[in-house]
C-alpha cells in the first residue's frame, strides 16, 4: 500500500512553527516560550509622549563615614541616615539620581553626651566625617562648618559644661545662607584613625573634615555647593510623587 506524502503547504506550515519556536526564548521553568520584548523584530518601543525617563546609567555612586553618625541632604532631600548609632564604624554606600547645580548638606555628631560633652563617662571622644561622590565630589576645605554643640567647654571632664544653640529650621537647603561659616578643617589619616570598613571602600582624593575642633565639637553641620555649568539632565521627567515628611 504506498502512503501518501503531506502536501506542500502542509509542510511549509510545518517548517514555519520550528522556526518560530527556534526563535522564541526558552522558558524559565518549562512553561510557554516568553513573549519577545520590544514588539516586531525585537526593537524598542519609542517613550510615549516624548519622555525620556532616567535610568541606573544616569545615577552616581556615593559613599560616606562618619566618626560617629551622620545624615546627608542632597538639593534639600534627605538621601541618607547612618543605620549605625555609633558602633562600629561603618560605611555607607548609595546611588544619587544628580542634579546641579547640587546643594550637599551633613548633619555629623560625635559620640557625646548632649549634657556633658563626654563619652563613656567623663572621656573626651573625636569627631571626622568622609565623603566621596563617582562624578568627583569630595570632602575638602572648600566646605564649609559650623559646630552646634561644644563641650566639656575647657576640657574640664571633671565639671563638665557644653555650649550648644538650635540647628536653623533650613539648614539643609539650597538657599540657606552659610556665607559666614567658617572653611571646613581638613584632618590627617591618623589623626581620625578609621577603622577597617572604611579601607574596603574607594575614598581616594577625599580628605577627612570637621570644624576648627576635632575633639570638643561634638554636633557639626558641613555644607557645600558642587557647579556644573551647562550642565542638562538627558531626561525629560520630573517625580510626581512628594516623599518630604508630612506629605501624603
Amino acid at each position: 500500500m504506498r502512503t501518501r506524502c503531506p502536501s506542500i503547504p502542509l509542510a511549509c506550515a510545518m517548517m514555519a512553527l520550528l522556526l518560530a519556536a527556534a526563535q522564541s526564548p526558552p522558558p524559565p521553568d518549562g512553561g510557554p516560550p516568553a513573549p519577545r520584548r520590544g514588539g516586531p523584530g525585537g526593537k524598542r518601543k519609542p517613550p510615549q509622549d516624548g519622555v525620556v525617563k532616567p535610568s541606573m546609567d544616569d545615577t552616581i555612586h556615593a559613599s560616606m563615614y562618619a566618626d560617629n553618625w551622620f545624615m546627608l541632604h542632597v538639593n534639600g532631600r534627605l538621601v541618607a541616615v547612618d543605620s549605625i548609632d555609633f558602633l562600629p564604624h561603618n560605611v555607607v554606600s548609595i546611588d544619587l539620581l544628580p542634579e546641579y547645580p547640587m546643594t550637599i548638606a551633613v548633619l555629623a555628631k560625635d559620640n557625646a553626651d548632649p549634657r556633658t560633652g563626654c563619652e563613656y563617662g567623663r572621656q573626651i571622644g573625636d569627631g571626622g566625617f568622609i565623603l566621596k561622590f563617582s562624578d568627583g565630589t569630595v570632602t575638602d576645605a572648600r566646605w564649609k562648618a559650623k559646630c552646634f554643640l561644644h563641650g566639656p567647654i575647657d576640657r574640664d571632664t571633671a565639671n563638665p559644661r557644653v555650649r550648644s544653640e538650635p540647628l536653623p529650621a533650613d539648614w539643609f537647603a539650597p538657599g540657606f545662607d552659610d556665607s559666614s561659616w567658617s572653611p571646613a578643617t581638613e584632618y590627617a589619616q591618623e589623626r581620625i584613625d578609621p577603622k577597617q570598613p572604611f579601607f574596603e571602600h574607594d575614598f581616594k582624593g577625599a580628605k577627612w573634615i570637621w570644624t576648627s575642633d576635632l575633639d570638643l565639637d561634638n554636633t557639626v553641620v558641613l555644607r557645600t555647593r558642587v557647579e556644573k555649568p551647562g550642565w542638562k539632565p538627558r531626561w525629560t521627567t520630573k517625580p510626581d510623587l512628594d516623599t518630604r515628611p508630612g506629605a501624603d
